[in-house]
This record gives structure tokens, sequence and C-alpha cells, in this order.
């Protein structure tokens, strides 16, 4: 039974990230998530009791990957490791979770209405981490000496782009949808416009 209760669960998740990704939150009907998930309306209800908390729960599938790809943030650590490695992660989640990204990205643009103030916090908590280490190798003169905000907010936007914007990139690159080598050469190339930048003066 839990493995057919996880399924479902999966099933119902995978659907309502579309769905919100394509519609917004208030435009989604439960009706067409489970139909796109090819259950019964009322699993969505019993899984998940209600279309706000199954909206969070797509939200938290991709905090939680975000704040991990973080973990090799740490002062003493290298700084074109912790950053390729960081590049890298953040590739992957555009990859693997295009759909919730879009919704992750759409909540933040609305004020980030539906996200606890525990998960504001670790969210600003963990890019102030990132940040502070950046300073740090700047002050150490291991990097140039840059904004570190804004060297943050280009690699979110360099590496999201490639979920958010993914319309307009297969439309560019001639591609109905990206493969492994496209989000290869996506990480290469960011890691080395990032790092040439970051190269002490």
């Amino acid at each position: 039974m839990s493995t057919i209760r996880e399924r479902n669960k999966e099933l119902i998740l995978r659907a309502a990230s579309e769905e919100f990704a394509d519609k917004g939150f208030a435009a989604t009907k439960t009706s067409d998530i489970a139909a796109k998930a090819g259950l019964p309306k009322p699993n969505v209800y019993y899984y998940f009791k209600s279309k706000e908390n199954l909206y969070r729960e797509v939200l938290e599938s991709i905090i939680e990957p975000i704040l991990q790809a973080s973990t090799p943030f740490n002062a003493d650590g290298v700084p074109s490791e912790v950053l390729s490695g960081y590049i890298r992660s953040k590739i992957r989640i555009s990859r693997d979770l295009p759909f919730a990204s879009k919704v992750f990205a759409s909540e933040i643009m609305h004020g980030a209405p539906h996200l606890s103030p525990d998960l504001v916090d670790q969210l600003n908590g963990q890019a102030k981490h990132n940040i502070d280490c950046i300073q740090t190798w700047i002050d150490r003169g291991q990097i140039a000496p840059i904004d570190p905000n804004h060297l943050m907010f280009s690699i979110w936007a360099a590496t999201q782009t490639y979920a958010d914007f993914d319309w307009q990139i297969t439309a560019i690159t001639g591609k109905t949808k990206l493969d492994d080598a496209d989000y290869e050469a996506a990480a290469r190339t960011i890691i080395r416009l990032v790092l040439k930048g970051c190269e002490p003066d």
C-alpha cells in the first residue's frame, strides 16, 4: 500500500507542477490535475487535502534541492570548485525539476505569498551565507573584487533560465527538448564565464 501511495502522490505532484506552471495557482483546477495524473479527483484531496496544500508541496519539492545546492559553500573551500559545483547543481535542478522551477519563479515574482516564513528565512539565510563566503574570498584576494550579491544573482539568472525560459531556448536552438549534452554545455559555459570573471586582478 505504501508503494501505491507514494506512486500516486508522485503522479499528482508531477501533474500539479505542470498545471501550476502552465496556468498559475488561481486558474488551476484540481480536476485538471487529477486528469493529467490519470487518477480520480478525490485522490487529490485524499493525499493533499486541498489545492493550497498541493501547491505548497510543489514549492517545497524544489526548495529542498535549492537549499542542498549550496552545500559546497564554505569560506575555506576552493572558490573555483565551490562555484563550479553550485552551478552544476543549479543546472541539474533546471533539468530535473523544470515545472516546479517555473512555479517557484512565479511565486517569488508575486512576493512569495504561499511560502512559510520559515522557508523564506531558510532561503534568505542560505543566500546570505553564500554571499558572505564570496566576500571572504574577495577579502583574501582569492577572487576579483566584484559585487558578491550581483555575482549570486547572475548565477541564479544564468542557470534558472534553462527551466523558466525553456520555450525560448528550444525555439532558438530548433530542438523540441534539450538533452543531457545541452545541459552539460550550459554548465561548462556558465562555469567558464563565472570563473574567468572571478579571476583575481
